[in-house]
């Protein structure tokens, strides 16, 4: 990729937070009939984190604001845009970004929340880059929280092995070397109801079969959309970051991508499905597990609820 001289952002730090509480496919299937095999062979998934009845998003999103702050070279004060990315919110003024805020002592930053369901975090790094670009802020922190265990039909076999409670973060910062790319987003409009959580159940719910089929079929042309227009090629990305929504979809789309050889992010195993905060999640615990290389073309690309779809290329930190 060529350098250009220009104004944008780069990541300096990440951050998560997960609850403590693991719930394995054997104690789903005390609850619901399933059972392991099944659970596996479907979605991948073997273990999910599942937050206390007293614990809120934006209690974890502030967990996964703190631990970014902890883990950078940047102050709270420098903080001046603060982007919450969630479906699960259970308050609507102030938004969380305005509890994170508050809680994590910073000085009046600009606070956004953003609903876009499963690419609710791309769209929040995209928005973040845009207003530093902009010069309307200098230094980000941007969150997708979900408690999405809060809305779960622990009836339905078909969602409620899928859904998890977690919180992962990234710090943006001004500079004239940026590392963050312009962002490929849309919506598909024919399949707005096909992940949801909507009156009068208020419980998450999906068309499955319809999820997996776009997933598998028009995600990768998408996918290689935002490489290009990020002003990569393909063979030059090391790592690859999806939503993880299912690992029947996260194996295939890298298959389909040719990224044989990148780092693929499959933390839906350990973790489950956590919409907004899955990519988030997943690529700072690569980081804080020392799997990353730095300076590393990585590909981000959210896509689920709404529906809508969004990728961008970072370079790890």
């Amino acid at each position: 990729m060529s350098e250009t001289a220009r104004i944008g952002s780069r990541v300096v730090a990440t951050g998560h937070y997960q609850p403590d509480r693991v719930l394995t496919n054997d104690e789903l299937a005390t609850i619901v009939e399933t059972s392991d095999e099944w659970i596996r062979l479907r979605t991948g998934i073997a273990t999910r984190r599942i937050a206390r009845d007293d614990e809120t998003v934006v209690d974890l999103a502030e967990a996964a604001g703190r631990d970014a702050l902890d883990s950078g070279d940047v102050t709270a004060d420098e903080i001046d845009l603060v982007i919450v990315a969630s479906c699960t919110s259970d308050q609507r003024s102030p938004n969380t970004a305005g509890r994170v805020a508050q809680r994590l002592g910073l000085n009046g930053p600009a606070i956004i929340d953003v609903n876009v369901a499963c690419s609710g975090y791309v769209h929040a790094l995209a928005v973040a880059d845009q207003a530093i670009r902009a010069g309307s802020a200098t230094t980000a922190l941007v969150i997708g929280a979900e408690k999405l265990s809060a809305y779960t039909d622990w009836t339905d076999r078909t969602t409620c092995v899928l859904v998890a409670d977690a919180a992962g973060a990234m710090i943006l910062q001004r500079t004239d070397r940026p590392t963050v790319s312009d962002v490929t987003w849309g919506s598909v409009p024919e399949l707005a109801g096909a992940v949801r959580i909507e009156p009068p159940a208020e419980k998450f719910a999906q068309e499955g079969k319809s999820v997996f089929k776009w997933g598998i079929s028009a995600a990768e042309g998408l996918a290689r959309q935002s490489v290009r227009r990020a002003g990569y090629e393909l063979s030059e990305i090391g790592v690859f970051v999806s939503h993880q929504a299912n690992l029947r979809i996260i194996e295939p789309l890298a298959r389909q991508l040719g990224l044989t050889d990148a780092i693929v992010a499959t933390d839906i195993t350990a973790s489950g499905n956590t919409s907004a905060a899955s990519i988030p999640l997943a690529f700072s615990k690569l980081a804080k597990a020392g799997e990353l290389p730095a300076d590393t073309p990585t590909l981000l690309f959210g896509f689920g609820g709404g529906f809508a779809y969004a990728g961008l290329v970072i370079r790890t930190p």
